[in-house]
């Protein structure tokens, strides 16, 4: 499989059935908001913590957008054959002040035991009234281990971004109760142990209650403790 048909599997054009059932809600709901978030992108765009730049055609399909840059650790061998157009540390983004018109970081600030560390350089690099745009998980179990730090409440992410400068803060759910439920379903009849013949029995028992969540799953737009209270991941978009 090519690595672009590796990609469109994987990222964009997730099947929903039974095998897919650990990975699509999640991908499915930031691959949504990734979608709605970009469009109001311009200028330059840069893609903090890249991958395999899922997403890199969808935001350079953006008309306002002029050029995108994807950005991750010297790690050749996560890439496999792709290769990221900028490689950094991990801590200083190797560009000059206000490079950068609109940055995105999906699945990305959960990683850094300091987040307010990288948002501050985020924040050097883009220009004045630049949108910065990012999800990060919360319903999701440990992964690359051990550099996985945090699963945040909106109230700790306006928090961080607050400290560092940011304005004109918002933050949704990526998914709210059902999702979140399909989500925990997905992630325990693929991670959790059990024998291989069981896991797929469980995956077909499960697939049409998995298949009704997600398609009735309700988003909220602000949070409380009690109806608006769980969700699957975040999604957050603010001003530089």
């Amino acid at each position: 499989m090519s690595t672009r048909s590796q990609i469109e599997k994987e990222f964009l054009i997730v099947p929903l059935r039974p095998g897919n059932m650990t990975f699509y809600s999640p991908r499915s709901s930031i691959l949504a908001s990734v979608k709605s978030g970009i469009i109001s992108f311009h200028g330059d765009v840069l893609d903090v913590g890249c991958g395999f730049m899922p997403y890199r055609d969808l935001v350079r399909s953006v008309p306002a957008v002029q050029s995108y840059v994807g950005m991750d650790l010297e790690q050749p061998t996560y890439y496999g054959s792709v290769e990221p157009d900028l490689k950094w540390d991990g801590t200083h983004i190797p560009v000059e002040d206000k490079s950068f018109d609109c940055v995105m970081a999906t699945e990305f600030l959960e990683h850094y035991s300091e987040p307010e560390s990288v948002l501050k350089e985020i924040w050097r690099v883009m220009r004045p009234d630049g949108i910065f745009f990012a999800t990060v998980p919360f319903v999701w179990n440990l992964h690359e281990i051990p550099f996985d730090e945090y699963r945040f409440t909106p109230y700790s992410l306006e928090r961080h971004f607050q400290n560092t400068g940011f304005k004109n803060i918002e933050i949704k759910p990526l998914g709210g109760w059902n999702m979140a439920f399909a989500q925990m379903i997905g992630l325990w009849v693929g991670f959790s142990p059990m024998n291989r013949y069981l896991r797929s029995v469980l995956k077909i028992l499960f697939f049409p209650f998995y298949v009704f969540l997600v398609k009735t799953d309700k988003r909220f737009d602000e949070f409380d403790g009690a109806g608006r209270s769980m969700f699957s991941g975040l999604v957050i978009k603010a001003r530089r």
